[in-house]
């Protein structure tokens, strides 16, 4: 461990920014690890001002790079799950209410060629049902009642749909649910708002049991790629 007594910024002159008159505050400690990083001020003022500072900035991502010759500077890169792009799973059960919406077991009304659907899940579990009565019912379905309306009922080797034949759980049977995604996030605000939410952060899909019909890793490329087409369409 190495201590020395270093000369910093004032945070005032720091936070006002680069028009800000810069002037040097009274001797700041600093403590050296291979892993940390630690200062300690030796005035009231300075303690003040790094404990304002550290309460707004409590687990953010510093960088940290040279100050002159002699000096070191580290600049914020953000909150950590943002900095460091944590994935995140969304399934019913996410953790932030605000990301639920994503979920396909969520109530996010959509339409989708000239029917109206309360869920992602409400139409891909309808797809199972040859019956365009049984779909309908189906179509108005989210949560658990959706994700279990096919219960007992053997998955099917193909699907038809508008008329089309697709293969069970392979790409051109995927292509529904992306159709099916694109009209949620186009047309549901609450839908659209929570996954332009998550930034870059990488979204996954994984489950205790991966889904036959369509696998976790589809699924969530498939949101992601909306995020950035949704993204680009804002601009």
């Amino acid at each position: 461990m190495l201590g020395r007594t270093w000369r910093f910024l004032s945070w005032r002159a720091a936070l006002a920014g680069p028009r800000a008159c810069w002037r040097e505050s009274p001797a700041v400690r600093t403590i050296l690890k291979d892993d940390v990083i630690v200062l300690a001020p030796d005035c009231e003022a300075d303690a003040a001002r790094l404990e304002a500072y550290a309460s707004v900035r409590a687990g953010d991502v510093f960088e940290l790079g040279r100050a002159g010759e002699r000096g070191i500077v580290l600049r914020r890169l953000g909150p950590r799950p943002e900095a460091c792009r944590e994935p995140i799973n969304i399934s019913s059960r996410v953790a932030n209410e605000a990301w639920r919406p994503i979920g396909n077991l969520a109530h996010t009304p959509f339409e989708l060629d000239g029917r109206a659907y309360a869920s992602i899940e409400g139409f891909w579990q309808g797809l199972k049902f040859p019956a365009e009565r049984a779909r309908a019912r189906v179509a108005e379905l989210h949560g658990q009642a959706a994700k279990s309306a096919a219960n007992g009922i053997e998955s099917p080797r193909s699907v038809r749909y508008r008329g089309s034949t697709f293969r069970y759980g392979t790409p051109d049977h995927w292509a529904l649910m992306q159709r099916a995604c694109e009209a949620k996030f186009t047309q549901n605000l609450a839908a659209r708002t929570a996954l332009l939410a998550t930034g870059e952060r990488p979204l996954t899909h994984v489950m205790r049991r991966d889904s036959r019909s369509i696998p976790g890793i589809v699924m969530s490329d498939i949101w992601m790629k909306l995020r950035q087409k949704l993204r680009r369409d804002d601009r």
